[in-house]
């Protein structure tokens, strides 16, 4: 498999391993993107910092206002994320 089918794979697989553990196995609640975010992405969410993180995240995230997070939306997260930090290693680069 080529490395970028497998990157697309872990990206499913993330989502899918904490997607259902509180309510459907489709969507993100509150806890379950907390729990990614904690465990998959530690330095980007700084828990102490800001306790309203995770819902300032889940607001923005929750396109359709279901206060969840579906696939669809943890996608446009994860390509918005990708972006950033494109651009942040592109400038260190100059």
């Amino acid at each position: 498999m080529a490395e970028l089918e497998m990157a697309i794979g872990m990206i499913i697989d993330v989502f899918a391993r904490y997607a259902g553990g509180e309510g459907s196995a489709q969507t993100l609640t509150k806890g379950e993107l907390r729990a990614l975010m904690e465990k998959e992405l530690p330095g980007f969410l700084e828990t102490g910092k800001d306790k309203d993180a995770v819902d300032k995240m889940l607001k923005d995230l929750d396109a359709n206002g279901d206060a969840e997070v579906d696939f669809s939306e943890f996608m446009m997260f994860v390509a918005a994320l990708t972006c950033a930090c494109h651009r942040f290693f592109q400038a260190g680069c100059e």
